[in-house]
């Protein structure tokens, strides 16, 4: 019996390769969104730090300084905020553009993975046909033989 050969054997192990390396890109920009998630819910903390300390100088004696110091640090930080929520829906937009990317490269190999069975399964059908030709060229041969 033959061995099998896939024609497209290299297609498919690029295919295989390029999805791995797509699974890795995908990987990189889920951590990165998961990065700019935590930044964001950092300065949600600060924002929180400075708002609860701002509600502590207003009970305790008024030093106007402080007040305008803290105010001006929560207004930082909120301008922080802002812009930190630009970052996460950039970092989202490109996870999504990532994940449309492995997608596409998981069913290219799908593709050829399938066609790699096709071909399996026409050969198998092949070889039960040769092997039927064979057999059927051999009883004939020993029936021949019997009869003469």
């Amino acid at each position: 019996m033959a061995r099998f050969v896939f024609r497209l054997q290299s297609v498919l192990n690029l295919k295989t390769r390029l999805e791995e390396q797509q699974r890795n890109a995908f990987a990189a920009a889920r951590r990165r969104v998961d990065e700019e998630e935590e930044k964001l819910n950092n300065l949600y903390g600060r924002l929180d730090y400075y708002q609860e300390e701002g509600r502590g100088m207003l009970h305790d004696s008024l030093h106007v300084r402080e007040i305008i110091e803290n105010e001006h640090a929560i207004s930082t930080v909120k301008d922080f905020i802002e812009d930190q929520k630009l970052a996460v829906k950039r970092a989202e937009e490109l996870l999504e553009i990532e994940r449309l990317k492995l997608v596409d490269a998981i069913k290219e190999r799908k593709t050829y993975e399938r066609l790699r069975e096709k071909a399996y399964d026409e050969y198998i059908e092949e070889e039960k046909h040769d092997e039927a030709v064979v057999n059927d060229e051999h009883n004939s041969y020993v029936y021949g033989m019997k009869e003469g």
